[in-house]
């Protein structure tokens, strides 16, 4: 299969891993627009639709525990591939349903395939590039992926209002076709065959234990999920936030999304930037200064501000989206770096620590918090504190600077 394929260029390669890494917020956002519309569709409520993200995100974190250490036993290749097909076919699900019930089972097929891309395109990253070079690629692959959660509501909403709910998910379906014949053509296999570990469950479950009691790698993995959930709690409550808070309209999403993501994407640019000139201590320190700022102006705003309004309720988001991603780059490697020989492993377990937080966000915590705006700051900076705390639990916990990551 791998002699059917052609090297993409390096700017191709990066836009290739991007767009695998597009499945998630693809998935999530573009359905938010027509949340009212489904709810009417289904004869459901509000705490219902959420759980379509919540068992979709529930589902994505449990096959996490398997896309690595399935990419580092068959290949990188082959695993993404399948995934790709697998969420074509559940989205097809998805724009055929007629119940809740089924929705929510091609939901969860949507969540068990989506992770191929981004779990499996880490490790991919750190397959071919090494040093500040990795911080880069990851920080540019994070600028590219950025732009999908801004343009995907405003996508949704325009095909929703026009053709109903369930174009979305024929849209998803054609999104992934298309993505499966590019990787088809131009996705190498980064992980040759005498490199490869086998698959066998009961070393893998060990193999998992392992890697929690390492303090190290739980506080790093831990200090991400935090900085991300500061974050999806108003990504997950975006209905809410933009049509009930903000109250504007099903296409007006992009209102908030952009803001946010063009946030994150300097960050990103920023990480980038500061690749081998700066230490990960240090990026990370900047990063938290950045969140934390962002964070409390939120909180002060919420509370003064009569009712919140665009853009004012936006810009913090939009500052504490840039220093997530300011930070995500430089502790997505130092958590990799700790098992070299295992990254696809390694990746695995990042992904669900952090995608189990966001389930939980989206489920449990965010119909709670979207109840008022001053909740949803306060959740978020909160979350931004405990991943502080993560971090400087991270450092006594003896993390180092990698030598790879402070040569060139």
């Amino acid at each position: 299969m791998s002699s059917t394929h052609t090297e993409p260029s390096r700017a191709g390669f990066v836009l290739l891993l991007a767009g695998l890494a597009m499945f998630g917020p693809f998935s999530i956002d573009t359905v938010f627009p027509m949340f009212p519309q489904m709810q009417s569709a289904l004869h459901i409520g509000p705490v219902q639709m959420q759980q379509t993200i919540s068992v979709y995100l529930l589902a994505y974190a449990l096959m996490s525990l398997l896309h690595g250490p399935l990419s580092d036993a068959l290949g990188r290749r082959s695993v993404v591939m399948a995934g790709v097909a697998v969420f074509v076919l559940a989205s097809i699900g998805c724009a055929l349903s007629t119940s809740i019930w089924q929705l929510l089972f091609f939901r969860a097929l949507q969540g068990v395939s989506a992770g191929s891309g981004l779990i499996v395109g880490r490790a991919i990253i750190r397959d071919r590039f090494h040093g500040p070079e990795a911080q880069r690629v990851m920080s540019r692959i994070t600028m590219v992926f950025g732009v999908a959660p801004a343009i995907a509501p405003i996508i949704g909403g325009i095909i929703g209002t026009r053709f109903g709910w369930e174009a979305i998910f024929w849209f998803l379906a054609v999104f992934a076709l298309v993505l499966l014949a590019t990787c088809w053509r131009w996705l190498p296999e980064t992980h040759p065959k005498e490199a490869r570990l086998p698959l066998e469950p009961i070393p893998l479950f060990s193999r998992y234990l392992d890697m929690l009691r390492n303090p190290r790698f739980v506080w790093l993995c831990l200090s991400g999920s935090f900085n991300f959930s500061a974050l999806f709690i108003y990504i997950a409550s975006a209905p809410a936030f933009v049509l009930t808070h903000l109250k504007l309209g099903a296409t007006d999403f992009g209102y908030f999304f952009v803001p946010a993501i063009m946030g994150m994407m300097t960050g990103a640019y920023l990480s980038g930037r500061r690749a081998g000139r700066h230490t990960p201590e240090s990026n990370v320190k900047l990063a938290y200064a950045v969140m934390l700022l962002a964070g409390v102006g939120n909180v002060v705003y919420c509370l003064l501000a009569p009712a919140v309004a665009w853009p004012w309720a936006v810009i913090p988001i939009m500052i504490n989206g840039a220093g997530i991603s300011l930070a995500f780059p430089t502790l997505t490697l130092l958590v990799l770096d700790i098992y070299p020989q295992e990254r696809g492993t390694a990746s695995s377990l990042q992904a669900f620590i952090q995608l189990t937080f966001s389930a939980i966000v989206a489920g449990a915590i965010s119909p709670w918090l979207s109840l008022r705006p001053s909740g949803l700051a306060m959740g978020a900076v909160a979350a931004s504190l405990l991943g502080l705390v993560a971090w400087k639990l991270a450092q006594r916990a003896g993390v180092k600077s990698s030598p790879e990551m402070m040569a060139g």
